[in-house]
């Protein structure tokens, strides 16, 4: 299979001064996928304008027509099953069934307490997923569903007609521990690492490589413990958060050394952010289009 390759748009432009534009470019260039963060705000973009993740892909879906929509990554630092269920069908109905979610456990960034609450520990976030993915999947699958758990409860939360995508829409469910694998194992219908964020600083190519290597190797070893049959699990690489930076963007030849690498290692799809001057993934923009239109066929 060939290995694809997405985008993801961060929601800093207004709508109408870039941003519709931005998401229309994205399905002529090719891209199989073209994600948003789904955050409150973000690092050094805190200040600034930032929209939210399900009206941007609302908006998406009503300007394209082929191009994949979806998060990376939802998380439940500030989102709740039961509303976010009725948000997702809703958007898959708009999209024709082109939306996929992509989940984890969320960070202790500015999300982490912009509803009032003291941040979770990683153990909590951990927990929190742990009861949060399951239930999603219900609410994305069934009729009715209650539910009383420790985090969340649901009583009589009715998603009718569903989703367009039978029998729901797919789950890209990010994770490094084993906690967060088992649930990509059992809930996924692909898995998504940014790597070992310990080797961002002062790491080499090489060390990502490796460690990349180990959280794979570590996911086979989950799928056989659950029984999951691993050839119907991708495996997603966001990129931009390993030592290597923005450097696969540099060229065209930069980036099909780079993906070939981890396509090696079994990933079947390659996310590379969408360019913003003046920022961590500043790119030049027609080495980036170079690399949208050209590099998929050097990747089969």
């Amino acid at each position: 299979m060939s290995l694809r390759l997405s985008t993801v748009i961060l929601p800093y432009l207004r709508w109408h001064e870039g941003g519709r534009d931005t998401w229309q470019r994205a399905e002529q260039l090719g891209f199989h996928t073209a994600y948003t963060y789904d955050h409150l705000s973000w690092r050094t973009f805190r200040d600034g304008p930032w929209f939210g993740a399900v009206p941007t892909l609302t908006a998406a879906a009503a300007v394209t027509e082929r191009l994949r929509l979806g998060t990376l990554v939802t998380s439940p630092n500030f989102r709740h099953p039961v509303t976010l269920a009725k948000e997702l069908i809703s958007l898959d109905d708009i999209s024709g069934g082109r939306i996929t979610l992509g989940i984890g456990a969320g960070g202790s960034g500015f999300d982490a307490t912009a509803l009032g609450q003291e941040p979770w520990t990683p153990r909590e976030r951990a927990d929190r997923l742990a009861e949060f993915v399951p239930l999603l999947d219900r609410l994305l699958s069934e009729d009715s569903v209650s539910y009383e758990g420790d985090f969340y409860s649901a009583h009589e939360a009715r998603n009718i007609p569903g989703c367009v995508q039978r029998p729901r829409l797919p789950f890209a469910v990010a994770a490094t521990g084993p906690r967060g694998m088992r649930l990509a194992a059992r809930y996924g219908q692909a898995w998504v690492t940014t790597g070992d964020p310990k080797l961002y600083e002062n790491g080499t190519s090489e060390q990502s490589i490796q460690a990349i290597r180990g959280q794979a190797e570590k996911l086979d070893d989950i799928c056989a413990e659950v029984g999951r049959d691993m050839s119907g699990l991708d495996r997603v690489l966001l990129t931009g958060f390993t030592p290597d930076r923005g450097g696969p963007l540099r060229s065209l030849n930069a980036f099909v050394d780079f993906a070939g690498r981890h396509a090696e290692l079994g990933f079947t799809e390659i996310v590379v952010h969408w360019p913003i001057p003046d920022s961590p993934f500043a790119a030049e923009e027609k080495v980036f289009e170079q690399i949208a239109m050209e590099a998929p066929a050097q990747l089969h």
